[in-house]
């Protein structure tokens, strides 16, 4: 199992609204995703966060295996919805993949 964990920073020039709506936008994308895309386990997108939080928001997402992460960033689906709802209003990116045996 491969869990693939991403971090963005919206851009500083978006409204708290605007990041409000950018955010829910790129939380029912990609959670939109699930069942769709073969070997993507689970996917789960965090608006919700403490007042110490230094990003935005947070992917969450398990994948069967490497090979099935790499077919996700390639497969159309999401490309559409990183390309709609994600991309233009980022600022910063993090990402951490690792194999996940527990």
């Amino acid at each position: 199992m491969v869990r693939h964990i991403i971090l963005w920073t919206l851009k500083a020039e978006l409204s708290p609204e605007e990041k409000e709506e950018k955010k829910q936008g790129i939380k029912a994308g990609l959670e939109g995703l699930a069942g769709r895309i073969p070997g993507l386990l689970s996917i789960k997108v965090r608006t919700d966060y403490l007042p110490s939080t230094t990003v935005d928001l947070m992917l969450d997402s398990c994948f069967e295996s490497k090979e099935a992460l790499k077919g996700y960033s390639t497969h159309p689906e999401h490309v559409f919805v990183a390309n709609t709802f994600v991309r233009p209003f980022v600022a910063n990116r993090a990402c951490i993949d690792f194999e996940d045996g527990e």
